[in-house]
């Protein structure tokens, strides 16, 4: 399916202000974008790098003022995603290099706090992607999903504790149950068609059978129409902006995503 998504963020800024904005998804496997505009406002000169997970990455200065982001892209990404029933473990002494940073500990999720709760999850289980689609279920059932949620930064301990929190949360608890069982689990930020509020989304992918599957706790049902913008290990790898200086929230901030009816021109 053909998604045209954006989003269009204001700052009102107080002092010259560095940032490092993290908004551009990257053609891949799973989506490929074929048109794509990015503008500043007032425009600055921004330095684009790539970072160590691969996500592409803005370094800018914000003058005093009012300051703007608007982004939109088409993007052509597939309509379900892959269910892979069965599909086996793999040994950590086989797992890729790239891999390994995925199975650790880490700032949002401590998953050496739930090896206990995980084994109880999946207890009965073929090891593999079985295990890891228990661990959505039951996410989905015991942790309420709230967008509105007024609990902050929480981490997968938190989240657990709380019984709530928004959809980076969720994705949060998911990775530390997968990295418990010695399952690599990473985070995705991005854009999901037909999300209910639109915004940014966030949910994980779990490392099976020789590659990586989407999970989404938020969802009822496996959902496709996704756009990826970022991976990491957590949040604070995945952050769509960071500013350095005095404590910015955007003034306006307002995601779109919208299905095409044929392939962009």
């Amino acid at each position: 399916m053909w998604l045209r998504t954006g989003c269009d963020i204001t700052f009102d800024v107080s002092v010259d202000t560095p940032f490092i904005l993290m908004l551009r998804p990257r053609s891949g496997a799973q989506q490929w974008v074929a048109r794509e505009s990015y503008t500043l406002k007032p425009s600055v000169l921004a330095v684009e790098y790539t970072d160590n997970y691969g996500n592409l990455c803005q370094r800018l200065v914000a003058p005093p003022g009012e300051f703007s982001i608007r982004t939109s892209a088409d993007i052509f990404t597939a309509d379900t995603i892959s269910v892979g029933s069965g599909a086996p473990f793999d040994d950590v002494q086989n797992l890729p290099d790239e891999v390994l940073t995925y199975l650790l500990p880490s700032r949002y999720c401590e998953s050496d706090r739930f090896i206990e709760l995980g084994q109880e999850i999946v207890m009965g289980l073929t090891p593999g992607y079985d295990q890891v689609a228990a661990i959505e279920a039951w996410v989905r059932e015991h942790i309420r999903f709230n967008s509105n949620s007024t609990l902050f930064q929480q981490s997968a301990v938190e989240v657990n504790q709380q019984r709530e929190g928004v959809c980076r949360d969720l994705a949060h608890l998911g990775i530390s149950l997968c990295r418990g069982l010695c399952i690599p689990a990473r985070m995705v930020v991005g854009y999901l068609y037909q999300l209910e509020p639109m915004d940014f989304h966030a949910w994980f992918e779990a490392y099976v059978g020789g590659r990586w599957y989407t999970f989404d706790a938020t969802q009822p049902c496996p959902k496709g129409g996704r756009v990826t913008v970022a991976y990491g290990r957590d949040a604070a790898d995945v952050a769509i902006f960071n500013q350095f200086g005095p404590a910015l929230y955007p003034r306006k901030m307002a995601v779109h995503v919208e299905m095409l009816a044929t392939a962009p021109d």
